[in-house]
């Protein structure tokens, strides 16, 4: 009986196994969803789509992005959350939605930790502190000085609660102790308008998308929220510069719900680190001021911890409270 009974068991784990692996093999025999919780526009949402069209070639099947906006990017990533663990339901995560917005957002319908498993670290992009032209600033430390003698007058906007933007801007403002006010807009493109127009006077905003406004002389940049200058332009100075340890990393990547097979969580790794090295995306990257780095779904999910644990303390330091 003993026998028979030990005889099942392994053969129980062997069908298991041969279960997993003949998912894995057979991932995916139809279509892929990559959720973008923000608006289009930005850099997650256009290296979403660099993603869906290369993994839609390497697997042979259709992969569609699919906008679902709000909340800071929890809307979309609660739809993920809730999503079948099947790998055919993924989300473009950020430093918002992944680590930090449970410290920001009252009543989080879930976990980002817990719901979710680490797939692919895509790219942490590159932020730059800009100001509308009619402030009377043209560096970092006369922006601090001008702030401290108008407090409260002054405001900045971001691309939402719980984005790099915002994120910037609450630890300029901590660091600082100046008093200056967070508009939150539905994206970056929404509040580099009314930066542009005057409605607000200073943003943190990604690279890619506001370098354009400060060439043009629309916008005024001051410096990179990086630790160190982008060697793309070597000579704006960084934020770190003037604040010493001030540094902001506007990073995304793929996740799926939890619970997801190990060997799926594989493939799509896999696959999706061969398109963010290829020469073109590279290149894309090297123009939108971010940087790929190497990390095993493990080291993702790391990082994203410690990620977690370093915002939630800055924020709670600086009396934020969840709203």
């Amino acid at each position: 009986m003993k026998k028979i009974t030990l005889t099942m068991i392994l053969s129980l784990g062997l069908l298991g196994h041969q279960g997993v692996f003949a998912q894995a093999n057979n991932y995916p025999n139809h279509q892929i969803k990559i959720i973008s919780p923000f608006a289009t526009g930005g850099i997650a949402d256009g290296f979403s789509r660099i993603i869906a069209q290369g993994l839609s070639e390497s697997f042979g099947q259709p992969v569609i992005v699919e906008n679902k906006t709000g909340g800071g990017g929890n809307i979309g990533a609660d739809f993920v959350a809730k999503s079948p663990a099947d790998g055919y339901t993924l989300i473009m995560g950020s430093i918002g939605t992944h680590a930090v917005n449970p410290f920001l957002v009252k009543n989080m319908p879930y976990d980002p930790l817990k719901d979710f498993v680490p797939v692919v670290f895509v790219l942490d992009a590159e932020g730059l502190l800009a100001v509308n032209p009619s402030l009377p600033v043209k560096n970092v430390s006369e922006l601090i000085a001008y702030l401290k003698a108008n407090p409260g007058k002054v405001s900045y906007g971001s691309g939402g609660i719980g984005t790099a933007s915002h994120l910037a801007g609450e630890l300029f403002v901590m660091t600082t102790k100046v008093d200056m006010v967070h508009i939150p807009y539905k994206g970056n493109a929404l509040a580099i308008t009314d930066l542009i127009g005057g409605q607000t006077q200073v943003m943190f905003a990604t690279m890619p998308t506001i370098l354009p406004y400060v060439k043009s002389d629309k916008l005024r940049g001051l410096a990179v929220t990086g630790a160190n200058r982008d060697p793309s332009m070597p000579d704006l100075p960084s934020i770190s510069e003037t604040l010493p340890g001030f540094d902001v990393k506007n990073w995304i990547g793929l996740f799926a719900p939890a619970g997801t097979p190990p060997a799926v969580v594989k493939k799509l790794h896999d696959e999706v680190s061969k398109i963010m090295q290829q020469p073109s995306v590279q290149k894309k990257l090297e123009s939108e001021g971010a940087k790929y780095y190497a990390m095993s779904p493990e080291a993702f999910g790391t990082f994203q911890k410690k990620e977690s644990v370093r915002w939630g303390k800055i924020i709670k330091s600086a009396g934020i409270k969840p709203e």
